[in-house]
């Protein structure tokens, strides 16, 4: 069934023409990943299916319901009812109350409550932990409808997406699979215009060789002798004009052939990232640590008796839900708050969320190189793979866009003198392939690194250990994510029989007592069995409302 048709459509920012959509069929079975890098109208083509933005050329017809869920809209005035308000955790939560996850979850609630044949999703994943992921995801594969989601975020990508929309210099192509598929096409397509590019140029070589030679053969043709007779004179000429003329004709079809042979363009190498630590060895083997941390506000606990280890050269991802306390705590490290201890000849490089270590005056190359320890071809090595090429180091950072920034803002920490990065939501506002740039840094650096994020994908990449707050607790776990869910789900499917397990008890015990008070003997106490009855049944709904979790 067919929900959405774009034919012929072009859409400009002023002069720049931003996309050109020749044909675009989207059918009710379609969940479409779209990719891109920042800046190549993702959102834009978001924005022209919905209505938000008119094209300047072209239709688009849309077959059915729409619902958007778009990326900067958090106002709501109301809430929402129904088995969305449970499923996204909204049950008796106003609006204006909620934090950033909330409002998102609340935003992806009222897209799918609307019942729409085709869904459109930009950034849905921005704000929320992994539960609330989690939740998006499971409603996504339980959708019967067509969807269209810009997203950074490669699990989602992978477990909800059967096809790939990429968006490259304003043209769009379609990819059949999940985003891991896509990868592989791309990395095929990219050994195929190698191989047609050595072909082409061993042709070149090939056909520029013969040419010189054939032209070499035309020149050493010898003239006539002097002393040779006037009729020999006449036939030896006769042949080497012959001989002369097929040379040169030979030499002029293996140019046209030169000519009109396909231009293949070499696939350009992308340089690998290799940040090296510069400075003083560390050789403490614990290098931060939490002993009994405490922290609240007002009457709100985040974390009571907390303790925690940074391992030197450990590269530790900090989790938890939202608002458990994880950007409070990584910035109670930086002010080496109370029960925080730091070794010496530590120098900690910080990325937050506020990207407050640029200047907005100066350019993108003058924010690196005022504390980079690296010299200038070294820098705009690491800047080109963040898509700063050429004369773009020279844009004052005030021009940038958010995305934009948050690159500068990484590059500057990589190239600084730190031997330890700490980072909050590095991945926001990124594009794949900067996440994916930014991931070759990482694994390759020698330092020490502790970072915040809810991208799985980064995660499992990036982190040798998981440091958790849960419950008010700050808990190490020696490992990779999958190993901690792992161990969690084995934990959780552990309780879940044990909770089975006491329920099946006290509803046994329920009907024992509704035996005995529907038909009591002369031995037995009323009010005890109703006073009984009550303590169970409220046991027993708590032990199910914990089955829910």
């Amino acid at each position: 069934m067919l929900v959405l048709e774009v034919s012929n459509v072009e859409k400009y920012f002023g002069l720049r023409k931003i996309l050109e959509i020749k044909d675009l069929k989207v059918y009710k079975e379609d969940k479409i990943g779209v990719v891109g890098l920042n800046g190549s109208g993702k959102t834009t083509l978001l924005n022209l299916i919905s209505g938000d933005v008119k094209a300047d050329k072209g239709h688009i017809r849309t077959f059915g319901k729409v619902s958007y869920i778009r990326q900067l809209e958090n106002e709501y005035k109301d809430t929402i009812e129904g088995k969305y308000e449970s499923q996204f955790r909204l049950k008796d939560k106003k609006a204006e109350y909620m934090s950033g996850g909330e409002q998102t979850r609340l935003k992806i609630a009222k897209a799918f409550s609307q019942n729409p044949l085709l869904l459109l999703a930009d950034e849905p994943t921005s704000n929320l932990d992994f539960e609330g992921i989690d939740m998006l995801i499971e409603n996504l594969l339980q959708y019967d409808g067509a969807l269209l989601v810009v997203s950074h975020d490669r699990d989602l990508l992978d477990k909800v997406c059967n096809r790939i929309l990429e968006i490259e210099d304003g043209q769009i192509k379609l990819y059949e699979g999940n985003y891991s598929q896509y990868k592989e096409q791309k990395e095929l397509e990219k050994k195929t215009k190698e191989a047609e590019y050595e072909k082409y140029i061993r042709e070149k070589k090939r056909l520029k060789k013969a040419i010189v030679e054939t032209r070499n053969k035309s020149k050493s043709i010898r003239k006539t002798p002097r002393r040779m007779g006037n009729s020999e004179a006449r036939l030896h000429k006769m042949g080497n004009q012959a001989a002369k003329r097929s040379l040169d004709n030979k030499v002029k079809a293996l140019e046209t052939r030169l000519r009109k042979l396909e231009v293949k363009e070499k696939v350009k190498e992308i340089e690998r990232i290799k940040v090296d630590i510069l400075g003083d060895e560390i050789y403490s083997k614990v290098i931060i640590e939490g002993k009994n941390v405490n922290k609240s506000f007002g009457s709100r606990i985040l974390f009571k008796n907390g303790d925690f280890q940074i391992y030197n050269g450990s590269k530790t991802a900090l989790i938890g839900p939202n608002g458990s306390g994880k950007t409070t705590l990584l910035r109670m490290i930086i002010n080496e708050d109370d029960g925080i201890y730091i070794s010496k000849k530590i120098k900690i490089g910080y990325f937050s969320q506020d990207l407050s270590i640029l200047n907005e005056n100066k350019t993108i190359i003058e924010n690196v190189m005022e504390t980079s320890i690296y010299d200038e071809q070294t820098v705009r090595t690491i800047l080109a793979r963040f898509l700063f090429k050429r004369d773009d180091v020279y844009k004052k950072v005030s021009v940038l866009s958010g995305g934009e920034r948050v690159k500068v803002s990484l590059v500057k920490i990589l190239m600084s003198d730190f031997n330890v990065l700490i980072m909050d939501e590095p991945t926001n506002y990124l594009d794949i392939y900067s996440i994916e740039s930014l991931e070759e840094a990482l694994i390759s650096y020698e330092g020490t690194i502790l970072f915040v994020s809810h991208d799985r994908r980064f995660i499992e990449k990036i982190a040798d250990r998981i440091i958790y707050i849960e419950d008010n607790r700050i808990k190490n776990f020696n490992g990779t994510l999958e190993e901690y869910e792992n161990r969690k789900t084995k934990v959780l499917n552990e309780n879940k029989k044990e909770l089975q397990e006491r329920i099946a008890i006290l509803e046994y015990r329920m009907s024992e007592i509704l035996g005995k008070l529907s038909m009591p003997s002369k031995d037995d106490d009323i009010e005890a069995l109703d006073r009984e009855y009550n303590e169970v049944l409220k046991e027993l709904n708590a032990m199910k409302a914990k089955t829910l979790h």
